[in-house]
């Protein structure tokens, strides 16, 4: 039997959840297999046959209503009270197609967390309704089924859906594993950009979706981009055992995170709702790491035996949630007793951060204070809620300020408490807390303050929890970092560095206002820095840098001068390159500031985060932000991809800063540093830590210029004895026999990925014009044998970056590019293919013929010519037929297509709608279908003229309309439960009105 993805990784899935064997149909305990799995009970399976329910229905009632009875006395009173609970629920179903999924979404998950109430008590006074026992899991039942069918505006077949007390909970889609450019990205995306929109109501209550090729598994949540899709992970030793181990691997994380107590866990203490400045609501749950760091808090607090814990992960990994998922689950864990957590930021621009994380995500009774006194007052009153406040306040604190053992304390970037022994001060004020640490950089064992405040003797290396550069890079959390020296002859001359100079080193971690003051003691080196020919040198440098290799690919960057009047000194040369409103200062004033710079460059908090806001939008005008000390922390910025370094930045500062360009964004691949400062002249000095991998965290981009030549040379082995002079169509047809196979192309498509990549980084290096006519020669065949857009597999062959594009372009002439809707089909343009078979009109007509075979899918003729295009792509692949016949057999086909067509429209002339519909009542008529034909096919006829637009087909809103308006025609001759009918009804209306 040959592996397929419903015989390998569905069935796998299926008889890991539940023991069900569905190549054998035989069942046995899944705990009998795997002593990890203890919940092989909980999961049983039901075939989609045997789940009850018709073809539009999301849930399971049956199940759902004796979960009700089961949970809720009032409701094991008077059952009867289970389908007001139902009908509420159906209607938030319903509800999606004009709240959206996200908010439909949040709304019935408020419902099954138990926060809805009915008036089922005495006197009609409310009662909350549960629909999940959370408590104990056990008391909840759960089912698992494949090829699930589902129809709202299409019909659709999900690969695995579980589903809790009768809720579909969990969406899967299962790829095949033997089919190397297949991967879990496809099944991601039929969940992501085909089931979310063509049947949203399934997704009402789901809690995640899950895709997997059974090599990897990625999980995402409703309206998740796929970039955002992240892995699922099992710590353990033998991690790297298992993971070479396929299936198996993939089997204990997909049994870790689809157990009940997890889903139920995610559920409630790790799903949040929040909304971006343009008011879209969004749905995020944890990464791993983030479940997994919060819930190691939560375990010490709850075992209360080490009163600390430190945790380091990397920057841009997402510590700020990973506070917000703790605070939140401590502050509803029942046995903590209502506890106080208090989040200490080191600075002002963090506490907007971390604010505005928990502001954003809606989180109930949030404090922010930033006076001492007031937090004082707090915590003296027993506040019991989240507080914000700043660290540097506790320099101030009283001891004892409270003695409570339930206040949980996190401090965010933890690594800076050393600094007037903070640490020790907080743990006098608190005496009886507990203090995690949190940190996006390793904390280096001379950090003794730092490890005494919140290192545990027990933790391994002193961490309680770490997720590294490496894990983060491998999870694709964040993006690899590379630096580029530029303009050597500016970098800071080390032999001229005197005693000032060391001392200006010393300042990296300083204020806006103390780097004033450092440079105006370090007279020689300021003037040195911010001479005019200097800065006017390297502002021209960042204007073509900018404009070649930043700005082509649409994103921004961020310039990062000595001080702040540097800051206006770059501004001024800036704005002679590129408009004025293409740049922004930001930094901090002070009440010693003259007036008119104060005026001119002072910024408060709103319009900070305007600015801020500006940035971030793709469309804005803003392309630099240029900064001193404000913004190189705790500021988050996708968009930014290139900083242009030039300050002394050292260790926790510097790794800090360049971080604001390492975060995920659509066609982002890495995060640049230029360094004009020479910071990185020596890199092992410049981020020096105990943690040796952080060495590796940035790289030079010249070390990419070293990797070119060997990945040219794979990619080009591709051909080996392909004369690449050759034009025309002969030329690709060599290259394209060279690759004939499935396996083929998909091995160069890996080559070639990895080749693109180089040469978008390193574009316009000259180096690259070297290897130009190759590289155009290897783009223009991948674009050639790059799958449709509409195949499986399309997702692991990269969409070209701007400088390939822009390359292959240069070659190309405007008028050889045309839109499927622009080409013709007709015998004219068949015998011209016939006669000239160039390579790229082949390609149009066999997509083209795709395309018209899609349009008349329910038409048997079209089926077959179908059928015979996807037998000839397979023989032309496997190298069974030459190109010559694969021509000749290609255009066999389009004439008959074109005849097809024509006998079609001929029927159409001689059939009214009318016609048509009665048609196929009397072929669909049986003993229980109403003889009163005439009498439907009128009604119908005329409900839907009514409703119909020209275009309505293409239309979501047309569609609907008709739909529900042959629902209801149906409905009045008893008929509106017929499936089958309903379909074949509705695709006769789309074809004739």
């Amino acid at each position: 039997m040959a592996f397929t993805e419903l015989n390998s990784v569905e069935h796998f899935i299926i008889h890991k959840l539940s023991g069900s064997n569905l190549n054998t149909q035989a069942t046995v305990p899944a705990v009998a297999e795997d002593s990890d799995n203890s919940y092989g009970h909980f999961w049983h399976y039901r075939s989609p046959e045997q789940l009850a329910r018709s073809v539009n229905e999301v849930l399971l009632e049956d199940e759902l209503k004796s979960a009700l009875i089961r949970l809720n006395p009032e409701i094991a009173e008077k059952p009867e009270r289970a389908e007001e609970v139902i009908h509420t629920l159906r209607g938030i179903l319903g509800s999606v197609a004009h709240t959206g999924l996200v908010r439909a979404n949040e709304e019935f998950l408020k419902w099954v967390c138990g926060e809805k109430s009915m008036p089922f008590g005495e006197n009609n006074s409310h009662r909350p309704v549960r629909i999940f026992d959370f408590e104990d899991v056990a008391n909840n039942h759960g089912i698992v089924t494949n090829q699930f069918r589902i129809h709202h505006r299409e019909t659709k077949i999900p690969d695995v859906v579980l589903f809790i007390n009768g809720i579909p909970v969990v969406i899967g889609e299962a790829k095949t594993p033997i089919r190397p450019a297949i991967s879990w990205l496809d099944g991601a995306h039929e969940i992501h950009a085909i089931y979310e929109n063509a049947v949203p109501q399934l997704f009402v209550p789901n809690i995640l979706s899950f895709a997997t090729e059974g090599k990897q598994l990625f999980y995402g949540a409703v309206r998740c981009p796929l970039e955002f899709w992240a892995p699922w992970r099992i710590e353990s030793e033998n991690t790297a055992l298992a993971q070479a181990l396929g299936l198996a691997e993939i089997g204990q994380e997909l049994s870790d995170l689809l157990s009940p107590a997890r889903l139920l866990d995610i559920l409630r203490n790790f799903t949040l709702f929040s909304s971006n400045n343009k008011k879209v609501r969004m749905k995020v749950i944890p990464r791993f790491q983030q479940y997994e760091g919060a819930n190691k808090i939560v375990e010490r607090v709850v075992e209360g035996q080490i009163k600390k814990g430190l945790i380091w992960h990397f920057q841009g990994s997402g510590k700020s949630l990973l506070m917000v998922f703790a605070a939140q689950k401590l502050r509803r864990t029942q046995a903590l007793k209502s506890p106080t957590v208090l989040v200490l930021v080191d600075r002002t621009d963090l506490d907007t951060q971390i604010s505005g994380t928990f502001n954003a995500a809606d989180i109930a009774n949030v404090e922010s204070t930033d006076n001492i006194k007031e937090l004082q007052t707090m915590l003296e009153r027993d506040t019991r809620k989240i507080i914000i406040s700043m660290i540097h306040k506790f320099r101030d604190a009283k001891p004892n300020m409270n003695t409570r053992d339930n206040i949980i304390v996190l401090v965010d970037e933890a690594h800076r408490t050393q600094e007037g022994d903070l640490g020790r001060q907080m743990r006098a004020a608190l005496p009886n807390a507990f203090l995690f640490g949190l940190t996006g950089t390793p904390v280096n064992k001379a950090d003794k303050n730092t490890f005494w405040a919140f290192g545990a003797e027990t933790d391994e290396g002193g961490y309680m929890s770490r997720y590294t550069f490496h894990d983060s890079i491998r999870d694709a959390a964040t993006l690899p970092l590379h630096f580029e020296p530029r303009l050597v002859d500016v970098h800071v001359d080390k032999e001229a560095i005197d005693k000032a100079f060391a001392e200006f080193k010393e300042g990296a971690a300083l204020t806006d206002e103390e780097a004033d003051g450092l440079n105006q003691k370090s007279a020689k080196m300021a003037a040195f820095l911010k001479s005019p020919e200097r800065v006017k040198k390297i502002v021209e440098d960042i204007a073509i840098h900018f404009k070649t290799k930043v700005a082509p690919q649409g994103f921004k960057a961020m310039i990062v001068t000595p001080d702040r009047h540097a800051c206006v000194q770059y501004k001024e040369e800036l704005d002679k390159h590129f408009p004025e409103a293409a740049s922004r200062v930001v930094i901090s004033t002070t009440a010693n500031d003259d007036f008119d710079f104060k005026k001119k460059w002072g910024l408060d908090k709103g319009q900070q985060e305007k600015v801020v806001e500006e940035f971030n939008n793709k469309g804005s005008e803003l392309q630099f932000l240029i900064v001193t000390a404000k913004l190189l922390t705790g500021f988050d910025a996708p968009i930014l991809q290139t900083m242009y370094l030039d300050k002394s930045l050292k260790d926790h500062t510097l790794l800090q800063a360049i971080c604001r360009t390492n975060r995920l964004f659509p066609q982002k691949t890495f995060g640049r540093i230029v360094d004009y400062f020479g910071v990185f002249d020596d890199a092992a000095k410049a981020l020096e830590f105990d943690e040796q991998s952080v060495k590796q965290v940035i790289s030079n981009l010249s070390e990419l210029r070293d990797q070119l030549p060997q990945a040219m040379r794979d990619a080009l082995a591709h051909f080996l004895g392909v004369d690449r002079t050759l034009d025309g169509f002969e030329g690709l047809e060599a290259a394209q026999n060279a690759i004939s196979t499935v396996e083929k192309k998909d091995a160069f498509a890996l080559d070639f990925k990895y080749l693109a990549r180089l040469w978008e980084s390193l574009s316009p290096d000259a180096i690259l014009n070297l290897y130009n006519q190759d590289y155009k020669w290897l783009a223009q065949v991948y674009e050639s044998v790059k799958p449709a857009s509409d195949n499986v597999g399309k997702l692991l062959w990269l969409t070209l970056g701007a400088q390939t594009t822009q390359l292959i372009h240069d070659h190309i002439h405007v008028g050889d590019v045309h839109t499927l809707d622009e080409f013709v089909l007709d015998a004219d343009v068949i015998e011209n293919i016939f006669n000239n078979p160039e390579s790229k009109q082949v390609k149009q007509l066999e997509k083209m013929l795709a395309k018209r075979f899609q349009k008349h899918a329910s038409d048997p003729r079209f089926k077959s010519l179908s059928e015979r295009l996807l037998d000839l792509r397979d023989k032309a692949e496997q190298g069974l037929i030459t190109s010559i016949e694969f021509v000749k057999e290609l255009c066999k086909i389009a004439k008959e297509t074109i005849q097809a067509e024509k006998d079609l429209e001929a029927a159409k002339q001689d059939k009214s709608p009318q016609a048509a519909l009665t048609e196929l009542f009397l072929e669909l008529k049986t003993d229980q279908t109403p003889a009163v034909v005439e009498r439907i096919v009128t009604d119908i006829d005329a409900i839907v003229r009514i409703v119909r637009f020209p275009g309505w087909q293409t239309t979501i809103g047309g569609e609907r309309e008709v739909q529900k308006s042959l629902r209801k025609a149906l409905l009045k001759y008893k008929l509106h439960t017929d499936q089958a009918l309903f379909d074949r009804a509705y695709a006769y209306i789309k074809e004739y009105y």
